[in-house]
C-alpha cells in the first residue's frame, strides 16, 4: 500500500489554493495556545516563512473578520477533546484525518497509528515538516501515514477506504473531517461525511460545516470575495443537521460557535453573526455509546 511520496515541494508551494487556508489555521491555533490546546500550531509553519504567515493572517482579519483564532481553536479543541475521549474509550482506536491540512492530532494524542489524508502538495509539505520537527524532538516519533487523494472523486474514497481498512485491521477507527466539506461539491461532501461507515469499525466520526441556516452570513460574503483573490473555490456546500443525522444517524452531537464558547469560555464573547459559521457534529457508532 502506497501513503504517498517522499520529498516533493516545500511549504511555500502550497501558498496558493484550497491549501492556503491551512496557513491560517496554523497561525489562528497559535494566537489562541490556551484555548486551542496545540502546543505543535505554530512549530507547524517553517521559521522563515512565519513573518509572511502573520501578514497573510492580518490580511485575511482585515478582509474578512478578525475572530479566525477564536473559531478555529474551539473547533480544533472539540475535536481534540472529542479523539482523545474515544482513546480512553479504547486505546487501540486508530485516527483518520482526511482534510489534514498541518493539524497535530496524531502527535498531541497517543493514537497507536494514524493516518492523514490531503491534497499531494499538502500531503508532501506535511511529510516534510513532520519529519523535521521530529528529528528535533518538537514533535514526538508517531505511527502516521500520509496519503495524497482528492475526495472529490469516488475512486479516491474508495481507495481511501480500502487502505483504512487495512490499516486499522479490526481496531476502532476515530474519523475527523475538518475544514474540508464546504469546499466540496454537495453530493461529495455528504459522501465524505459518510465515509467512516466504508471503514467497517469506525467508532466515532467528527466533521465540521457550515449550516445551511448560515449560508447568507455576512462573514461568509466577505470570505468568497477574499478567496476568489487568492484562487480559492468562492462556491460553498452547506448542510442541514437533518441532513448529517440521516448520514451519520443519532443520537448527534452539534455545536455551533456559540455553543462551543460556553462550552470552553463560559460565556459568548463574540456572536455567532460576526462569525464563520463553523459548526461541528460528532457521532458514535452504537457499540461505543
Amino acid at each position: 500500500m502506497s501513503w504517498g511520496t517522499d520529498g516533493g515541494p516545500g511549504v511555500t508551494a502550497v501558498r496558493g489554493g484550497v491549501e492556503l487556508t491551512a496557513y491560517l489555521v496554523n497561525e489562528s491555533r497559535a494566537r489562541m495556545p490556551e484555548l486551542a490546546e496545540d502546543g505543535l500550531a505554530a512549530a507547524w509553519i517553517p521559521e522563515d516563512e512565519r513573518g509572511a504567515v502573520r501578514e497573510l493572517w492580518r490580511e485575511f482579519a482585515d478582509a474578512v473578520y478578525a475572530h479566525d483564532d477564536l473559531v478555529v481553536s474551539l473547533r480544533g479543541r472539540f475535536i481534540a477533546d472529542t479523539l482523545a475521549e474515544e482513546l480512553r474509550r479504547d486505546p487501540r482506536t486508530v485516527l483518520v484525518v482526511c482534510g489534514a491540512g498541518f493539524s497535530s492530532y496524531p502527535w498531541l494524542l497517543p493514537f497507536p497509528a494514524a493516518l492523514e489524508v490531503d491534497l499531494p502538495d499538502m500531503v508532501a509539505a506535511k511529510r516534510r515538516r513532520a519529519a523535521e520537527l521530529v528529528a528535533r524532538g518538537v514533535a514526538a516519533a508517531r505511527d502516521v501515514r500520509h496519503m495524497a487523494a482528492d475526495l472529490g472523486r469516488a475512486e479516491d474514497r474508495e481507495r481511501l477506504a480500502a487502505a483504512v481498512r487495512e490499516l486499522a485491521d479490526g481496531r476502532p477507527v476515530a474519523y475527523v473531517a475538518e475544514g474540508l466539506l464546504f469546499y466540496l461539491p454537495p453530493d461529495e461532501a455528504r459522501a465524505v461525511v459518510r465515509l467512516g461507515a466504508a471503514f467497517g469499525t469506525t467508532a466515532v466520526t467528527a466533521v465540521s460545516y457550515w449550516p445551511a441556516a448560515a449560508s447568507g452570513s455576512r462573514v461568509l460574503e466577505e470570505q468568497r470575495h477574499w478567496f476568489r483573490s487568492r484562487d480559492v473555490p468562492a462556491d460553498a456546500t452547506h448542510l442541514t443537521h437533518h441532513e448529517l443525522t440521516t448520514l451519520l444517524g443519532s443520537p448527534l452531537t452539534d455545536l455551533g460557535p456559540e455553543d462551543l464558547q460556553r462550552r470552553y469560555l463560559g460565556r459568548v464573547a463574540v456572536p455567532e453573526s460576526d462569525l464563520i459559521p463553523e459548526y461541528v457534529a460528532v457521532a458514535r457508532s452504537a457499540a461505543a455509546v
